[in-house]
Order: structure tokens, then C-alpha cells, then sequence
């Protein structure tokens, strides 16, 4: 559980300060974009008031509701789970840490911070996104592929 704890801070803390650096100090919220490596890496102002297709964007508190009740169930499930491991661990860790990153966006802002955007080869990608979901994406797929029981050796 050490890992999970430590994984979760250090990710929280990355994508708290890079929001800070980026959307504050560099002021993207007003300047709205800002080319780092164009194509493949910009700085595009993004305020995510929902989930995937605008679910729930009317209802901040329930998203934050949901975001919090999936960390705690998350936290309960690999503190029981005896067959987790490291990366498990870690797994959970990053998933935690890039969901409390949003839950403090909703809170703070009212919406999630989304700032990176990314395109290659002639595609234009409208979207943007952040650490924090990154984190969740990666942590998700972890535990997928690293918990869970472990075959029997024949």
C-alpha cells in the first residue's frame, strides 16, 4: 500500500503543478493556446465540465461524487486483493493520484483543466487532455494486466 500511497502523491503533485504552471503562470486560460512543438505538442485551454460526450457537465457534484467513491473503492480493493503486486500497486497509485488531481479541477475551477494537445502526420486532434488523465488511463490499464489471480504453474 506504500507504493499506491507514494505513486498517488507524486501524481497528484505533477499534474497540480503543471496545471499551475501551464493554465496560471503562462496564463493559458487567457491566452487560449500556445504552440510548444507544433504539430505535435501544444498547449490548447480546455475547461471539462463533464465526462465523454458532456455527461453530467450540469452536475459538477456528481462527478466529484463518482471520482470519490471510485478512489475509495479502488483503495479498499488492492488493501484486500492478495494478489497484487508492485506494479498493481503502482497501478492503483496512478489512478488515485490522477483522479483527485480532477476532483481538485472540479472543485477549484468548476471544471477540469485540460490543456495538452497532440497531433502527428497530418491529423488534427481537437482534443486536449492532462496528466491527471494520463494517469487514470494508465493506472486503469495496470490493473487490468497487473492484478487479478495468477495461473497455477503445471
Amino acid at each position: 500500500m506504500k507504493l499506491t500511497f507514494w505513486a498517488a502523491l507524486w501524481i497528484f503533485l505533477i499534474d497540480q503543478i503543471s496545471k499551475f504552471i501551464v493554465v496560471q503562470w503562462m496564463d493559458l486560460k487567457t491566452v487560449g493556446a500556445i504552440d510548444v512543438l507544433p504539430p505535435l505538442l501544444n498547449f490548447r485551454m480546455a475547461w471539462n465540465t463533464g465526462i465523454n460526450f458532456g455527461l453530467f457537465s450540469t452536475a459538477p457534484w456528481v462527478l466529484i461524487g463518482l471520482a470519490t467513491g471510485i478512489v475509495v473503492a479502488v483503495i479498499i480493493w488492492v488493501w484486500r486483493e492478495q494478489s497484487v503486486g508492485k506494479w498493481g500497486y503502482i497501478s492503483a497509485g496512478l489512478l488515485v493520484g490522477g483522479a483527485l488531481g480532477n476532483v481538485i479541477d472540479r472543485i477549484v475551477y468548476g471544471a477540469v483543466a485540460d490543456f495538452l494537445n497532440m497531433a502527428c502526420c497530418g491529423i488534427d486532434n481537437p482534443f486536449a487532455f492532462n496528466v491527471a488523465d494520463i494517469s487514470i488511463f494508465a493506472g486503469a490499464l495496470g490493473l487490468i494486466f497487473f492484478t487479478g489471480e495468477k495461473a497455477p504453474k503445471t
